[in-house]
Formats: structure tokens, C-alpha cells, sequence
């Protein structure tokens, strides 16, 4: 429920704000709710990948790749994501979501979700996905031509080439186990 309230109130909020170059930080603000905590009295880890999803969400519609998406009638997919926590986040406390795109290659896209308080990095979210249409998988090279974007990703740091790499090979592990059985 908590989702659908901050989502629905996102999207209330859409019509008043300005569109956004992919490349740019996108910001949404948000509070803590005693339901985002744990029993530590601070927001739970699960919780920041539910909120990097409203994160998520505002970048799609404000960079315009929700237009392409309902072209092509594609929904939006995460295949993986990865957290990083450094600072707890306390019920009623305000912080921001810094969304932005870091790259993607011939499957993925890759965005980054930061969790920002007094402008300090309480957590980082990052996720690689895909836009899946009725007819398979949309390549990010016709998102990316849609954006107007150039061809050819920025450069993307080896961590998270080496993350990506990894996820993939557990991909390939799941998939040769379950075709044991």
C-alpha cells in the first residue's frame, strides 16, 4: 500500500514538472513513514528498493521513455539490482532520490537511485532492466534512439561492468540447474 500511495502521489505531482534529459539527475523528495522502518528504528533495506522504484518511475516520465514504452506497448522490467547502505534514515526525516542513467549495452539499461540526506548519500540502488513488449525484449538502442540520445553508451565504471557480468553468470547457473530437473 505504501507503494501505491507515494506512486500515486508522484504521479499527481507529474503535470506540474518539467522534462528531463536523459543524461540529467532526476529529484523527487520523500519522507520516512513509521512503515518503512525496521525493528532498528530506521528504514528497512528492503524498503529503498520499493522507493528507487517510484525513483524509477518519475525518471521514466520525465526523460520521455515512457512515450516509447507505450509505442511499442512495453512495460518496464528490472532483471537485477544491488544495494549499497551508508547512513540510516529515521522516521520523519526528509531525503531525496537522485535518479539517473549510467549506461546501458545491447541488452541493459542501467540507472543509479541515490538516496540523498543533508547532502550525504544515505544508500545507493542500482538496477539494470529492460523494456519488454508484447513481441520480446526492446533493445536500448531503439529507447536510446527514441531519447535522441547518441548510439554508443558513456563509458560505464568496471564495477559495474564487472556487476553486470556477474549477474549474467548466475543467470546462466539458475538456468543450467533448472534444466537438470
Amino acid at each position: 500500500m505504501n507503494l501505491w500511495i507515494r506512486l500515486i502521489w508522484m504521479l499527481l505531482k507529474r503535470p506540474w514538472r518539467q522534462s528531463a534529459d536523459p543524461f540529467s539527475i532526476t529529484v523527487i523528495r520523500m519522507g520516512v513513514w513509521p512503515h518503512d522502518l525496521d525493528l532498528n528504528r530506521h528504514v528497512t533495506n528492503g524498503r529503498y528498493f520499493t522507493m528507487a522504484d517510484i525513483g524509477r518511475m518519475d525518471y521514466v516520465l520525465k526523460t520521455g521513455a515512457f512515450r516509447t514504452a507505450l509505442r511499442l506497448k512495453a512495460v518496464p522490467i528490472v532483471g537485477d539490482a544491488w544495494g549499497k547502505f551508508r547512513r540510516e534514515l529515521k522516521l520523519f526525516e526528509t531525503f531525496e532520490i537522485h535518479t539517473r542513467m549510467l549506461g546501458w549495452d545491447d541488452k541493459w539499461s542501467f540507472l543509479e537511485h541515490r538516496f540523498v540526506k543533508d547532502g550525504r548519500t544515505a544508500g545507493v540502488v542500482i538496477m539494470r532492466g529492460v523494456f519488454r513488449a508484447p513481441k520480446g525484449t526492446v533493445p536500448p538502442a531503439v529507447l536510446i534512439k527514441d531519447l535522441g540520445l547518441p548510439e554508443q553508451s558513456p563509458a560505464m565504471p568496471d564495477w559495474l561492468t564487472a556487476w553486470s557480468a556477474r549477474c549474467d553468470g548466475m543467470s546462466a547457473q539458475l538456468r543450467h540447474e533448472e534444466a537438470k530437473n
